[in-house]
């Protein structure tokens, strides 16, 4: 049952981890409770070339592949886009962030695991799903990483693409930005860390410290899951980039932004279910899904008494069930949206 405080309370895997790469990551993140990460202090690059849309494919009735030349990474990054049936002329565009690597590089988690097309079919909004690294943690990196190559995605999520999409797609000034799992964490961060630039954000399932050893652990072992190494992303445990990053140390940037975050217990639930359709691996879903949605309660229960204890309003929804996976986060996605179109300024 959601609480508001303008507070609420009550719920959303990147898919459940199958691959022994995704085990070692999950093992690691349920002994540790499970951090989130999120963007940014990096080393930007000279760019000899402005950000630019290099082309636009049509990949369905309110779908398309917009392929935009990000300077800062010095290659071209594919971002998928849902754009409204019916055009009611300028609008908002909510970015949202997948958790970790994406499987099928061209298409978005969220359009494979969820009904997004369909969903925002109707709603005055332009979405935007860029397609990150692995491990990426949508960040500004020190430096470039031998294995993982260049990330800039602060960078580029917040002064590279957004200019060139309120441009191509309507756009009237209004932003939001949402995430779960990893990307959950990072949502916040980037909001937290622009303060103003998104009107609101939501996230489904992360975690949001990054100062200390214990929190540090899980974006390091993630990023090594994919054979990088974290000292490049914000340096060594002591660098004060780890501190910058961690978004209860830095809540303050989310006052004025509307606030939506969700969490289930790890407890079995209606998705866990053995005859469930998609439900083929009934054990990570259970054990390795649960354990990590616990994790993430934890995470979500710091971040719901900092934000309280600071008087910044937020609307959190603490699922009684739930593991971390995807059926809970369509619904969050349903969920969350009253309090997402609120911050966009969308009627209705």
């Amino acid at each position: 049952m959601p609480f508001s405080v303008g507070f609420r309370v009550s719920r959303g895997i990147s898919r459940p981890f199958t691959t022994p790469v995704r085990r070692l990551v999950t093992v690691t993140a349920i002994a540790a409770a499970l951090v989130g990460a999120a963007p940014a202090l990096g080393v930007a690059s000279a760019a000899p070339a402005a950000p630019t849309i290099e082309r636009v494919e049509t990949e369905g009735p309110t779908q398309y592949g917009v392929y935009v030349y990000a300077p800062s990474m010095a290659k071209t990054i594919k971002v998928q886009v849902l754009v409204p049936a019916v055009d009611r002329g300028p609008r908002p565009t909510l970015t949202m962030l997948s958790g970790l690597g994406e499987e099928d590089p061209t298409n978005s988690m969220w359009l494979r695991k969820t009904d997004a097309v369909n969903f925002f079919r109707d709603k005055n909004v332009t979405v935007a799903l860029p397609l990150a690294g692995n491990g990426s943690f949508y960040t500004d990196w020190y430096r470039d990483d031998p294995k993982l190559g260049r990330y800039r995605w602060e960078t580029f999520l917040t002064r590279e693409l957004p200019p060139l999409l309120e441009k191509r797609f309507s756009g009237n000034g209004i932003r939001g930005i949402g995430g779960l799992s990893m990307g959950a964490g990072s949502a916040l961060m980037l909001a937290a860390r622009n303060p103003g630039f998104f009107r609101s954000v939501s996230s489904f399932s992360g975690c949001y410290s990054t100062a200390d050893l214990a929190s540090q652990s899980v974006p390091r072992a993630i990023v090594a899951a994919f054979g990088g190494n974290a000292d490049n992303m914000w340096g060594p445990p002591s660098d004060p980039a780890w501190a910058a990053h961690d978004v209860l140390l830095h809540a303050e940037g989310l006052r004025g932004t509307s606030v939506y975050v969700s969490v289930g217990s790890g407890l079995p639930g209606p998705y866990e279910a053995p005859n469930y359709p998609g439900n083929t691996n009934p054990t990570d879903r259970l054990i390795v899904g649960g354990g990590i949605e616990a994790g993430a309660n934890f995470c979500t229960h710091r971040l719901a008494d900092t934000l309280a204890a600071r008087r910044i309003p937020a609307t959190f929804d603490f699922e009684p069930r739930g593991s971390h996976s995807w059926p809970y986060w369509q619904d969050q996605l349903h969920k969350s949206w009253p309090v997402v179109a609120r911050g966009l300024r969308i009627a209705g």
